[in-house]
């Protein structure tokens, strides 16, 4: 008999619909909007920006996606992906000053097959671990549990990345 999670605040991202004239891409919809917080926009570089995963592995996990629209990591400049590592490398520290975890997975996945959950516009995950943050609920259940709510985590990561 399958058990039911109900989790009835996703009905919000499911049913809302494109901005005015976007693109169906939320990477490039949500950063022309100017609403960081509302959006989790951490940080903007030139080529590239940091937001939080609206729909987390585990607390404070980020990705990391250039403006540019594309699922190819071959169309992406030098400035692009020295831009995009360099942010890979301030998320890391970011994360070990606001959360303290014990290590992290980074990573991109490139095509629907490959688990990309937006396939048509490549992004880098970093995800925070901790020893024992795939515990029974996860096994058992298949459900995360996250101590820290996005809006904390949100705020914990601005508060870092202001006085960095």
């Amino acid at each position: 008999m399958p058990e039911h999670l109900w989790a009835p605040w996703r009905m919000k991202y499911i049913e809302r619909p494109n901005p005015e004239g976007g693109t169906g891409c939320i990477f490039v919809d949500l950063p022309a909007q100017n609403l960081d917080e509302e959006n989790l926009i951490l940080d903007r570089g030139t080529t590239a920006f940091v937001m939080l995963n609206r729909f987390p592995y585990t607390n404070g996990h980020l990705m990391v996606i250039p403006f540019q629209h594309t699922a190819e990591l071959s169309d992406l400049s030098d400035p692009e992906l020295l831009e995009v590592n360099q942010l890979l490398a301030r998320t890391v520290e970011w994360l070990k000053a606001a959360f303290r975890p014990q290590g992290f997975n980074i990573g991109v996945n490139l095509g629907a097959v490959a688990g990309a959950g937006i396939p048509d516009h490549i992004h880098w995950h970093v995800v925070p671990r901790w020893g024992g943050d795939t515990n029974f609920m996860t096994a058992v259940a298949g459900t995360r549990v996250h101590p820290v709510s996005l809006e904390e985590t949100y705020r914990r990561l601005k508060e870092v990345i202001a006085s960095s």
